[in-house]
């Protein structure tokens, strides 16, 4: 076995009318949308931000800033990919997500088998190797209110060894 390494990601997004709800790359139907930058998935940004602290790489922010235009609506999928990219160069791969939403409204559990395999794809994992559970703050905060959303995500991540050779 190789070296293993956690990380820690959590992200927040404000919602408001008018934007798509996108969640783990999936576009959930919904009246509101997370506000943000990008296209502001709340679940993929913590998922990045768990992989980049799991290999000592910073965060989110430093790799993909909101002051750059170059990724003002992008795709947060394509932040994931380049995250894998960034985590690959330092010898580590993926072993598992655990993540929650906090999320009032909507229901996301019919979305969360799509989602898994959307993140599995993007980081060569199968989808039981990716858990997304779902709950609610029982109206209580901005949560509740549905002002906002919130994501955490722990991934574990393993470097392989090389064996030291004379």
């Amino acid at each position: 076995m190789g070296k293993l390494r956690i990380g820690l990601g959590v992200d927040f997004h404000q919602l408001t009318e008018g934007r798509d709800f996108w969640l783990g790359g999936v576009l959930v139907p919904h009246h509101k949308g997370a506000l943000g930058h990008s296209d502001a998935d709340v679940l993929l940004h913590a998922i990045c931000d768990a992989m980049l602290g799991a290999a000592s790489l910073g965060d989110i922010g430093v790799h993909f800033p909101d002051t750059d235009n170059a990724y003002k609506g992008i795709d947060s999928k394509i932040l994931l990919q380049r995250t894998q990219q960034l985590i690959a160069e330092k010898g580590y791969q993926v072993v598992n997500i655990d993540s929650t939403l906090c999320l009032q409204a909507p229901k996301i559990k019919p979305y969360v088998p799509q989602m898994q395999e959307v993140i599995a794809n993007i980081l060569k994992l199968t989808t039981e190797e990716v858990s997304i559970k779902a709950t609610t703050t029982e109206k209580l905060g901005f949560v509740g209110r549905e002002e906002g959303v919130v994501a955490y995500a722990t991934v574990l991540l393993e470097k392989e060894e090389v064996p030291y050779t004379r």
